[in-house]
């Protein structure tokens, strides 16, 4: 590089980080294409699909307010009273999910936190003014939480559908399998978002109870996890929105939820009451949702 060059600001690349970036998604994405042989034309109907398609959607306008079916069992409850029926049932089995998946991931968030583990070295240090208590919360510390990280890894990275399939082939037919199968990944979830809104909430009345002479865990419980509080809440709320569509989806393994009921309607072709039993899902999803919004602003939003 000659001298006249040295002083010239550099070039800069015609292609940014960010291009680039996109770049390397669109490139990796056409080669899965590639490699599966998807093709556009998988898309259209098949041969006689059409008349199955025109039904299916006209169900969609006139949805079933009695059973389709031309023979009923004698002493059936009313259609719509087994929607009630399924509705409360998905409810109840979300409820129970996330209560279940919020007393397991409160603990894990602790102990996978590292704000937590941190203050409790410095307190160590600053209470007891020995350093040996220090250094043994630090190897604690370095001990314990990379395990319990990796174990709610496992938790969420497993999707609650595959939990099912594996509770139901080891345990069997029970309906406190789809509790677990949708709490498990969910106290991963909750997990890991708790430990970091921990460690990124402000640390102001942490540090004042600090100075103060409290002890580590009285710091964390009344000056860092009040802060953090607002933010779990709403994701708490959020979570059990998304309990409740994976509750509705457990009926396909057999549970009585309203996806039990919508695979028996579909396999039947009955298409107005696959469009009930959908309608009912959006409705409970929807009627959950302005509560859930309505508890946000009142608790959360100050």
């Amino acid at each position: 590089m000659t001298t006249l060059d040295a002083g010239l600001p550099r070039r800069p690349f015609p292609v940014g980080p960010r291009l680039r970036l996109l770049l390397a998604f669109a490139a990796a994405a056409a080669a899965c294409y590639w490699y599966l042989g998807l093709s556009w034309r998988e898309l259209l109907p098949a041969t006689g699909a059409g008349t199955h398609f025109r039904d299916f959607f006209a169900g969609a306008v006139r949805p079933a307010v009695d059973y389709e079916a031309s023979w009923v069992p004698e002493g059936a409850p009313p259609f719509l009273a087994t929607v009630a029926k399924a509705m409360w049932e998905t409810l109840s089995l979300a409820a129970a999910s996330m209560s279940l998946a919020l007393v397991a991931a409160l603990p894990l968030s602790f102990l996978t936190s590292e704000s937590a583990w941190g203050r409790m070295t410095r307190g160590a240090a600053s209470a007891n003014s020995s350093r040996n208590a220090a250094r043994v919360t630090s190897r604690m510390a370095r001990a314990v939480r990379p395990v319990f990280r990796v174990g709610i890894a496992a938790m969420r990275s497993t999707h609650e559908l595959l939990w099912a399939v594996v509770l139901l082939a080891i345990f069997g037919d029970h309906d406190f399998l789809a509790v677990l199968a949708i709490a498990i990944p969910y106290a991963g979830t909750l997990a890991k978002v708790f430990s970091e809104m921990i460690d990124e909430a402000p640390g102001d009345s942490a540090d004042a109870l600090r100075q103060a002479g409290a002890r580590p865990l009285a710091v964390f419980l009344f000056g860092r996890l009040p802060r953090a509080a607002p933010d779990m809440t709403a994701y708490s709320f959020y979570r059990f929105e998304c309990a409740v569509r994976s509750s509705a989806v457990m009926g396909f393994f057999g549970f009585p939820t309203i996806g039990y009921y919508l695979s028996l309607s579909y396999e039947n072709l009955h298409y107005r009451e696959v469009w009930t039993w959908l309608y009912a899902l959006v409705a409970l999803v929807l009627v959950f949702e302005a509560w859930s919004a309505r508890m946000r602003r009142r608790w959360v939003a100050r």
